[in-house]
């Protein structure tokens, strides 16, 4: 893996697991057993390895949603695919919530680099329902029920949340 890829790598996983505040370059740099002018070549400081890994983890978190949605066929399957994708990430990642957002609470109001990737990636989110969900209403219901549901799962370290929300979806689109 290339030193760039070893520290984003790296950088993710501290950042997930540990918090941003949490993590500082001398850990980056010794757990992705890089040196440290390997770092900052690549580099210039732990808000612009924040932004790498939170651009990383948009690609992959989208690929991911969109293969577990895409092959649904319409509209109400996807919706309920979506909530299902939040079970499987859960599962898998231990119910550590949203890395965005877990990174919006560590920051400051003046951080308007992160800030900037995390609204993005939201925004992102809630213009990819409505792609496929042509009453905007419902359109932002959905993504806001979507968001709390992450946030609750995590504050729970359960998926009650995750399945309310679905059931609620479910009694409103049927």
């Amino acid at each position: 893996m290339k030193v760039h890829d070893r520290i984003i790598a790296t950088a993710t996983n501290l950042f997930h697991t540990q918090g941003y505040n949490s993590t500082g370059i001398n850990q980056i740099i010794q757990e992705a057993s890089v040196a440290k002018g390997s770092f900052y070549y690549n580099f210039k400081s732990k808000e612009e390895v924040c932004v790498a890994c939170l651009n990383t983890r948009h690609h992959y978190w989208f690929q991911q949603l969109k293969r577990a949605i895409e092959k649904e066929g319409d509209s109400r399957k996807k919706i309920l695919a979506s909530f299902d994708f939040l079970i499987e990430m859960n599962e898998k990642e231990h119910f550590r919530g949203c890395n965005f957002l877990n990174i919006l609470s560590e920051i400051s109001n003046d951080n308007t680099k992160i800030l900037k990737v995390i609204q993005n990636h939201k925004s992102d989110l809630r213009n990819y329902f409505s792609s496929f969900i042509a009453n905007d209403l419902l359109s932002d219901h959905i993504y806001l029920l979507f968001e709390s549901a992450i946030i609750e799962s995590r504050l729970y370290q359960k998926q009650w949340p995750i399945e309310k929300a679905k059931t609620i979806i479910k009694s409103i689109i049927e």
